[in-house]
């Protein structure tokens, strides 16, 4: 007799396929999805006010990979970790690789850290003192090296750079700065390796921020070549902007390298995604698949959530998740009767494929997906039931900060 999961798997995919939907398609395409997990969202972490320490996270980058492990195996489509340098500095970075490949694993974009060094009051890569420009630069050129000895093949940069007050400083020459710093790391990058970077709107500068949108990121990217490219942070963004349309310029321009998902409801919250606004996270997905099937440009998906008051590894598990039932619901828009609606101007035909696409409940369809790639069709259900949050809390204690404590 078939379980209730299969039953409800069976009933969504004869009823998908009597609407004409390439099921076999959609589902080889979900396989194929890829989500890269922070080395961050495992530790403890915290606002500008406080770190509220939970018991068992890791201590150092080889248990945080331990934990990312438990999500890809869960999830199966998790198998690479961000790092951040130097909150993940080891003395032997070729350690670092093989444990993670010991787990299933391998390190994805390498992280320089920026903002806490008291140098960078100032600025770092627009800073006007050209020692601390050195100094900073001198980083980013240590994290590139860290990429070749991890294996990486991206560089993902996030400046706090800006200025407090007007007549601070001068925007234009901030600009040049920052491009001289980023064309020096740019040539020092193998060509193999790509720069992704990254915006915010304010904070912690609150009267202007040298990368404050995503034209301003493309602008620079532009400057610096072809592997050069933004990337797109969920929560860096004015209320109300449009994100969907920012991804489809990105996309028009070849320019579009990237994403950090999370969520906010006011700023830069670094929430759950999908946890606020999951329409939204489904149109830009409606984009994104859009693109993938009109080219070849490779988009790395990967998740920026510091996990402050909830379980490390289970909120991981929800995000992912997430992003799968955005990513399918986004796979069955028909994408014929759109373009058809579209070109006739019957605006409400239009948008009503959306909202059909949007309303299928695709859960039984992705919780096949993840067994059929060896893991859990309920993974924090199977996760809390393992044991090993319980384990690992007794084996390493209060644990230690990301990067905050």
């Amino acid at each position: 007799m078939k379980s209730t999961d299969e039953r409800s798997y069976d009933a969504l995919t004869e009823s998908l396929s009597d609407n004409g939907v390439d099921v076999t398609g959609v589902e080889e395409r979900l396989r194929a999805q890829r989500i890269e997990t922070p080395s961050w969202g495992y530790g403890d972490t915290g606002t500008r006010f406080a770190v509220f320490p939970q018991k068992g996270v890791p201590r150092n980058p080889f248990e945080k990979m331990a934990d990312a492990a438990q999500v890809h195996g869960l999830s199966g489509i998790c198998p690479s970790v961000a790092i951040h340098i130097p909150w993940d500095r080891v003395d032997d970075y070729g350690e670092l690789k093989r444990h993670a490949e010991s787990l299933g694993l391998r390190i994805g974009a390498v992280n320089p850290n920026l903002f806490q060094e008291p140098e960078y009051k100032l600025g770092r890569v627009c800073n006007p003192d050209p020692a601390v420009r050195r100094k900073a630069t001198d980083h980013l050129l240590e994290c590139v090296e860290v990429a070749g000895e991890t294996g990486s093949d991206v560089l993902s940069l996030w400046f706090a750079d800006g200025t407090n007050y007007p007549g601070q400083d001068s925007f234009s020459e901030r600009r040049h700065r920052m491009i001289e710093c980023l064309h020096e790391v740019y040539a020092a990058m193998p060509s193999r390796m790509r720069m992704l970077i990254e915006y915010k709107p304010y904070e912690p500068a609150f009267y202007h921020t040298d990368l404050a949108d995503w034209g301003a990121a493309l602008s620079v990217s532009q400057r610096l070549g072809e592997r050069a490219q933004v990337l797109v942070d969920l929560g860096h963004h004015v209320k109300e902007v449009n994100i969907e349309y920012v991804v489809a310029l990105l996309l028009d321009e070849g320019r579009l390298g990237g994403f950090h998902f999370n969520n906010r409801k006011y700023g830069d919250d670094d929430l759950i995604v999908g946890s606020v606004n999951p329409f939204e996270l489904f149109l830009i997905f409606v984009e994104l698949v859009e693109a993938e099937e009109l080219s070849d440009t490779r988009i790395d998906y990967m998740i920026d959530q510091t996990h402050n008051i909830e379980p490390k590894i289970e909120a991981m598990l929800l995000s992912v998740m997430n992003l799968q039932e955005a990513y399918a619901k986004a796979l069955l828009v028909d994408r014929t009767a759109l373009t058809e609606a579209r070109l006739s101007g019957d605006v409400l035909s239009a948008h009503r494929i959306l909202l059909d696409a949007y309303a299928t409940d695709v859960r039984p369809l992705c919780a096949m997906v993840r067994e059929h790639l060896g893991g859990a069709s309920n993974p924090i259900s199977a996760f809390e039931e393992s044991g090993y949050a319980e384990k690992v809390a007794e084996e390493r204690g209060e644990g230690a900060g990301a990067g905050w404590s």
